[in-house]
This record gives structure tokens, sequence and C-alpha cells, in this order.
């Protein structure tokens, strides 16, 4: 017995493929707090604004996710790699919907 309790010892962020690697790259040491805030701000900016510029901000977001969608598939399980496609489709279905309006 390891002496932990239940849950202790692993990333909140591990999916049941593994523990969570931390990174080293240049976005390693930026707070989380302050990433949810940029991504708000993108996404509310681009919905007030609408039209085309509402759509290229919501764009930009679209091809983050995707990045760190590709960048952490291997590590994700099927329930996970779902609800990540979603939220990518569903913020790209918002983007054409500020263009087609």
């Amino acid at each position: 017995m390891s002496g932990r309790g239940p849950g202790q010892g692993r990333s909140l962020f591990a999916g049941k493929r593994g523990r969570a690697v931390p990174g080293d790259g240049p976005l390693a040491r930026v707070p989380a707090v302050a990433v949810f805030a940029v991504v708000v701000v993108v996404f509310a900016a681009g919905v007030i604004l609408g039209g085309v510029l509402g759509a290229a901000l919501l764009g930009v977001l679209a091809l983050g996710v995707a990045a760190l969608l590709v960048a952490t598939w291997p590590r994700l399980g099927p329930g996970e790699r779902a609800v990540r496609l979603l939220v990518l489709v569903v913020l790209v279905a918002i983007a054409v919907g500020l263009v087609v309006r």
C-alpha cells in the first residue's frame, strides 16, 4: 500500500492513460487562470464584434484548440477525445454562424 489517499499522487489532468507530463515549453510557466481569462476575453470579443473579424478571432481560438487536441491525442481516452472534438466543432460552428448572419 502506498499510504496515499484516494486521488492523491495523480495530476488533476492525468487521464486514464497515465500521469500528465509537465511541459518545459514557452507556456509552461503561464498561470492557467491567465490562459482561461485570455480565452474568455477573445471568445467574448469575437461574439460581440461578429462578422468576419469576430469569426477570425474565433478561428484563432479554434486553431489553438486543434493544436492542443493534436498534441494531447495519445494521452486522451475516448470520452475525453469526444468532448474536446465537440468543443472544437461548436467553436467552428459559432465562427461560421457569425459570418453567415
